[in-house]
C-alpha cells in the first residue's frame, strides 16, 4: 500500500476515566431483560430505542491529544436525535468540567423528570455531587458494565464521526491548543445544525427536534 502513497489511520488508544468504584456503579438501564442465547446461556440485549428526545442521554470523556498537548470533550449526546445537548472543552479531565457540562445541559433542558442519563464507570460519574445533581432533577442514572465499551455505544460512534471526519489525519494542522478547541467548537455546531444522517430522516439533530414526532409531550 505505500508503494501507491495509500495510508491508512491507525487506531488511536482511548482515554479511560475508570479509577475503580469508588461509590458504587449503578445499575444499567440500557440493557433489556435476558434473553435466552442457546448454548451461550442467556443474554442482554441493549435498548437505545427511544419516542422522543430527552427521555435518553449519554455521556463520555474523549481526548484529543496534538504535539501542543490535550483537549478533552464532555459532551451529553441525545440517542434520539443524536444532538450534542451539552458540552464541555477542557485541557485536563476534572470535575468542573463535568459539572459545567451538565449546568449548561440543565439549563436548556427544564423538565427531564424520567430522563436516563448513561454513562461509564467513571470516577466523575461516581462522585455524590453529580449523582445528586442528577436526582433532584428527577434523572435516572445509568452505567455501563465494567470494560464494556459497546454499552455506550451511541457516544462512542459520535466520538468516532467527529475524529475521522475533523481531526485523524488533521493532528499536524493545529498549531495550538486555541487553534484545536475552535475548530471542535466548529465542528460540533456544524454537526447539529447541518449534518443529516438516516436515522434523523435526513435532517440535521437540531432541525430534527423541532419535527413535532421527536417531541411527544417534551
Amino acid at each position: 500500500m505505500s508503494l501507491l502513497n495509500i495510508h491508512g489511520i491507525a487506531p488511536r488508544g482511548k482515554y479511560s476515566s475508570y479509577k475503580g468504584d469508588r461509590n458504587g456503579a449503578c445499575e444499567n438501564l440500557l440493557l433489556s431483560k435476558a434473553v435466552d442465547g442457546g448454548r451461550h446461556g442467556t443474554t442482554c440485549k441493549r435498548d437505545f430505542s427511544t419516542a422522543a428526545c430527552n427521555q435518553k442521554w449519554t455521556t463520555d470523556v474523549s481526548e484529543f491529544r496534538i504535539a501542543a498537548g490535550k483537549l478533552y470533550l464532555s459532551p451529553i449526546l441525545d440517542m434520539h436525535n443524536r444532538e450534542i445537548v451539552a458540552f464541555s472543552i477542557s485541557r485536563s479531565p476534572n470535575f468542573s468540567q463535568t459539572t459545567d457540562m451538565l449546568r449548561k445541559a440543565f439549563a436548556k433542558h427544564r423538565n427531564l423528570e424520567g430522563l436516563i442519563l448513561h454513562s461509564d464507570q467513571g470516577w466523575q460519574y461516581q462522585m455524590e455531587f453529580y449523582r445528586e445533581e442528577l436526582k433532584k432533577r428527577g434523572i435516572r442514572q445509568s452505567m455501563s458494565r465494567k470494560g464494556n465499551c459497546l454499552d455506550n455505544s451511541p457516544m462512542e460512534n459520535f466520538f468516532g464521526v467527529m475524529k475521522n471526519e475533523m481531526f485523524y489525519g488533521h493532528e499536524y494542522e493545529f498549531k495550538s491548543l486555541d487553534e484545536l478547541e475552535k475548530a471542535m467548537r466548529k465542528y460540533i455546531e456544524y454537526y447539529n445544525n447541518e449534518r443529516i444522517t438516516e436515522k434523523t430522516k435526513g435532517l440535521p439533530p437540531l432541525a430534527y427536534r423541532q419535527q413535532p414526532f421527536a417531541q411527544l409531550g417534551y
